[in-house]
Parts: structure tokens; sequence; C-alpha cells
């Protein structure tokens, strides 16, 4: 079950994302990230020259993905769209949700500014109530020292329940142990607990309303608590992506129920 499941994954990779793999065992990573926070920097160092871009299938925007080995594992780097959360008010934003939603990487690093975290935390929180193979990368370490500012990183941990490394990456300093994380988090030899986001009552009792309607129509392909979360915001784009990534077109019924979610 499982290697159908893994086969169905890296189809979907294929089919969906044009992420071809070399290898039935390659790890796809996604990296997320704010513009302008070293993003490409940390892509650039950890890829090198093993880089190919193209577009999104259907999108204008840029493809940007990388390969690099870490001990005894082939690893392929997609290099999301900057963006600045996941609630789809652009294409960028679209591309990076649905990438982390539906292309199932086995983990994603959220890159964020040393300098600036507080404004960066607003995508890092988006992205722990997607999934929990996160791993938060804290760079320009170094601008942050020359600013005077300290940056608690074990204090981010046990705050969000994610791993969190502190990196320089235009200098390599820190790369090393992002990617010693990023192992452990795609091969399951460590799991998180990030940490849960609690809303007010009104939207709390709403989404437990939601919640059973939506665990027999995903079948546990997708957090139910975030697409009610979605449905409560009135996000269109979520309907049309369930539908495009996870139902066939032939599967009528299936449709019929999210789009009577949706409207109830």
């Amino acid at each position: 079950m499982s290697l159908m499941c893994k086969s169905c994954s890296k189809a979907v990779l294929n089919k969906k994302f044009n992420i071809k793999l070399n290898c039935h065992d390659d790890l796809v990573i996604a990296l997320a990230g704010n513009p302008n926070v070293g993003k490409s920097t940390v892509f650039n160092a950890l890829t090198g020259l093993n880089q190919h871009t193209g577009n999104w299938p259907g999108k204008t925007v840029e493809n940007a993905r990388g390969n690099y080995k870490h001990k005894d594992k082939k690893f392929v780097l997609v290099d999301l769209p900057g963006t600045y959360s996941l609630l789809a008010n652009s294409v960028e934003e679209q591309v990076a949700r649905d990438f982390i939603c539906f292309g199932k990487p086995n983990a994603t690093i959220v890159v964020t500014d040393a300098t600036c975290l507080e404004r960066n935390l607003n995508l890092v929180l988006q992205v722990m109530e997607l999934t929990d193979k996160v791993i938060l990368c804290v760079n320009l370490m170094d601008e942050a020292k020359r600013k005077k500012i300290k940056v608690d990183i074990k204090g981010l941990e046990k705050e969000l329940g994610i791993p969190v490394v502190g990196t320089t990456a235009r200098s390599g300093e820190g790369l090393q142990e992002l990617m010693d994380q990023v192992y452990e988090i795609a091969l399951g030899f460590q799991t998180t607990s990030p940490r849960p986001l609690v809303y007010t009552p009104d939207v709390e009792w709403k989404i437990e309303e939601l919640t059973p309607k939506l665990v027999e129509l995903l079948e546990g392909k997708l957090n139910p608590r975030w697409v009610a979360l979605r449905l409560i915001e009135g996000d269109p784009t979520i309907l049309d992506s369930i539908r495009n990534f996870l139902y066939d077109d032939k599967d009528s019924n299936a449709q019929e129920e999210v789009a009577c979610i949706y409207e109830c």
C-alpha cells in the first residue's frame, strides 16, 4: 500500500507539477519563504549548478528546482515563488499552496529573515497548519548580529514545535545542520509537533461543524481543518484545486459533494 501511495505521489509531481524525478527514491523538498529573505541564496548554496528552470504548468510563474546529495540520499529541492502567505491572493501564492498541499513534498523548509522574524512568521504558521514535516530556516543571522538582534533558536523550537536552524547562507554557515534536519524529517527519523493555532470561538465552532463532512470527502488526502478554514474565508481557489488534484474529471459525485460543502 505504501509503495502504491508513493508511486501516486510521484505521478502527481510529474503530471500536475512538471517535476520529473531521476530516481524513484529521490526525496522532494519544498523551499518556501517571503521575498527578500535570502531564499534564492539558500537554494543556490544547496544545489550549486545542478539546477533546472521552467514554468509551472499553466502558469507564467517560474519553476526552479535543483538537486543535491546528503549522506546516502538524493534530494530534489523545489524553489517555490516568494510569498507572504498561502491565502492564494495571487498566482504565486496559489502555486506555493498547491505544491505543499498536493505535491506532498517529503519536507518543507521555510526561510525567514532573522532581522524581521515577526513579519515572516505568518507564512511559517500557515505552512505548519498544512504539514508537520516543516523546518524553519532563520537566515541572515549575520545581519541580525550586526544590528544587535538576538534570535533565540531553542526558544523558537519550543514555541513552534518544529526544528529551527539559524543560517547565513551566503557564507554557508548553518547549511550543514539544515541539511541534517531535512534528512531527519524527510525520512521520518525525527517527528515534529507543530503548535496548533486556536481561533475565536465562533470560527472554531464552524470548523468543528465542517470537519466531519470534510474528513469523509477528503479521505485523508488533505488536512480537513485547514480546508475548513479556507472555506470559511470564502476562498474559491481551494475548491478548484481540490477538484483538479484530488479527483478525476469523471468523479462527478465527489465534485458535487465539494461544491455542496462550499455552498453550505
